[in-house]
């Protein structure tokens, strides 16, 4: 009686979808590899998962990879669990469906020698978010300084470590706990929890000696047997999200997550585009991915939450991210609901930078963590960086400077783009913690950049280097060579000499027989000097300074962080020729 009850209730409950995050290189995919017993780590590239996917997980491999289930008299009705792997950062963390994350939980790894990076700390920002409840593999205890394996138990194997080791051990957990604290977590190690919904459980382990494996196993399954049951509970109609398009043997391939409801291989789907607007077509491929495998097997109907292969009649555009439903003849029905959807999503400003990035997943982890950082985005698309993005980019130059700025996250320009020119900043990438990083210390430069040039056109600071055996013309006006010492020296700036008495305004400049209109540090050039006479009041001069106020040099003194140590040393002397009585 007890195992038919077992077997309803079964069939009712689908797979908690449970996607592993965290910092590039604190073991998410060696964790993953230690619970489904393979060696995808060794194949990456670089030994950085390149692309999401998913493993199923059946529950009968949970049992045996974890005898803890039995021992503890956990009664587990699930069927198992759809593992998703994520590439580089937090892209699928974000990825959503209506009415919140996808992933019903979370396990986030924690290197417990490195702690929370920045990095990690967005990954908890969006769990936060989207209302993901986690649980954290504090992966690398082996690194630990004498540790060494002596018990399959995890409780029992700490505290028969030396005191050297356990005093280290403490030390990092107690730290990282003060960390989740201040990201709003309380949180403990598992084994010292009783009550799962007020603290986040830590779970010490190691990808390497297999450490703690077990136990993180058997949290997953309490927590999800416990806690997720009732969202668990199948619908009838087919939902998803589509991750990627393959290409195999000439033959597109989507790979697609389904995570509610049954999907047969005659159903009619819906698939949204990024205007919200909805293309629809029949299945002609239907597959599912075996459990514990890469690999697909032909299918006519499969049932939530799994992930599926599919190959459609019809040749529509579909792009990664978007969602898709059964269709029923309810078009309009299903337009509101992907249009609320996507525009909930991809809400953009009214001013900003421009983003693309390679599927709808990545596109909002990418809005999410750039507004995080009070970076604006007026325009958000999928697919390649082209034409009409740079000519967006350049109007934003008119309105602000430091949104001439296009991200391209798992993207890049068209080739149409590579012919324009460099007139907009582009910058792309694949790992989006680098990606905010990269676009943070560029409009940091061109903000310095923007005061700059806002700040010397007050009046340039400019020492310049009289060199007397180049005198082209005695006066009306004067006409002599200079070098310039430091700083930048402007048609039109007003020049003193060296004992404070006032020269002129630069009239003309010219090098190589050019006229110029502003020479940098190290150029040697000819000026000319208006109502000088060079034979009795220049030649016995050896430099020429800028003539600035002294309410432009407290300017200057308020901006110093601007100015290069050259500038620094000319705007000292300058103030100590016209003692100024403030002073750097």
């Amino acid at each position: 009686m007890k195992n038919s009850q077992v077997n309803s209730q079964t069939s009712f409950i689908r797979q908690p979808i449970v996607t592993v995050v965290g910092h590039v290189d604190h073991g998410k995919t060696s964790i993953l590899d230690c619970i489904r017993g393979s060696c995808v780590q060794e194949s990456e590239a670089g030994g950085i998962t390149q692309k999401i996917s998913f493993t199923l997980f059946p529950i009968e491999q949970a049992k045996k990879a974890c005898p803890l289930i039995e021992k503890s008299g956990i009664k587990l009705t699930l069927p198992g669990f759809l593992f998703i792997d994520t590439p580089g950062h937090a892209a699928f963390t974000n990825l959503r469906k209506r009415g919140g994350s996808l992933a019903d939980l979370a396990v986030l790894v924690i290197d417990i020698n490195d702690g929370i990076k920045p990095q990690t700390a967005e990954v908890i920002s969006i769990l936060k978010r989207n209302k993901t409840p986690f649980l954290i593999a504090l992966n690398k205890i082996d690194n630990i300084s004498s540790w060494r394996k002596m018990s399959e138990d995890i409780q029992t194997n700490i505290e028969m470590q030396t005191e050297n080791a356990k005093r280290e051990f403490e030390e990092k957990y107690m730290t990282l706990i003060a960390s989740l604290n201040s990201h709003g977590f309380e949180a403990d190690l598992f084994y010292r929890i009783s009550d799962f919904t007020k603290k986040i459980a830590l779970v010490p382990c190691s990808a390497k000696t297999k450490e703690g494996i077990p136990e993180l196993i058997m949290v997953l399954c309490g927590l999800s047997q416990k806690y997720l049951a009732e969202r668990l509970k199948l619908g009838t109609d087919a939902k998803g999200v589509i991750l990627e398009i393959k290409k195999e043997k000439s033959q597109n391939y989507i790979e697609a997550i389904l995570y509610d409801g049954k999907l047969s291989k005659k159903d009619e789907l819906a698939v949204a585009s990024l205007s919200g607007e909805v293309v629809i077509s029949r299945i002609r491929v239907l597959e599912e991915v075996l459990p514990l495998s890469s690999k697909f097997e032909p299918k006519e109907e499969v049932r939530a939450a799994t992930g599926i292969r599919m190959q459609f009649t019809d040749k529509i555009e579909v792009l990664p991210g978007m969602p898709f439903v059964v269709f029923k003849n309810n078009l309009q029905e299903i337009k509101k609901l992907f249009r609320e959807e996507i525009s909930e999503s991809v809400k953009t400003d009214k001013k900003g930078i421009i983003i693309k990035a390679d599927s709808l997943g990545s596109l909002e982890a990418l809005l999410t963590l750039l507004r995080q950082n009070n970076i604006p985005v007026v325009k958000a698309g999928i697919g390649k960086i082209n034409k009409s993005d740079v000519v967006r980019a350049k109007a934003n130059k008119e309105i602000n400077e430091l949104d001439c700025l296009i991200l391209g996250f798992g993207v890049e320009p068209d080739d149409e783009v590579k012919e324009l020119g460099p007139d907009v900043k582009i910058i792309t990438g694949d790992v989006i913690y680098k990606l905010i990083e990269d676009a943070l210390e560029y409009r940091e430069q061109k903000k310095k950049e923007i005061e700059r040039k806002r700040l010397m056109g007050l009046s340039p600071i400019c020492k310049i280097k009289i060199l007397p055996q180049y005198v082209f013309r005695n006066s009306n006006p004067a006409i002599f060579g200079v070098r310039v010492e430091a700083g930048t020296l402007t048609q039109d700036t007003p020049l003193i000499d060296e004992n404070g008495q006032k020269v002129g305004r630069v009239k003309s400049m010219q090098s190589e027989k050019k006229s110029i209109s502003e020479a940098k540090e190290g150029m040697e050039l000819a000026i000319s000097v208006p109502g000088r006479n060079f034979e009795r009041q220049l030649k016995n001069i050896n430099f020429l300074y800028s003539d600035i106020t002294s309410s432009q040099f407290k300017k200057f003194k308020e901006n110093k962080d601007l100015l290069s140590p050259a500038e620094l040393q000319v705007l000292q002397e300058i103030s100590q020729i016209k003692k100024f009585e403030e002073r750097l």
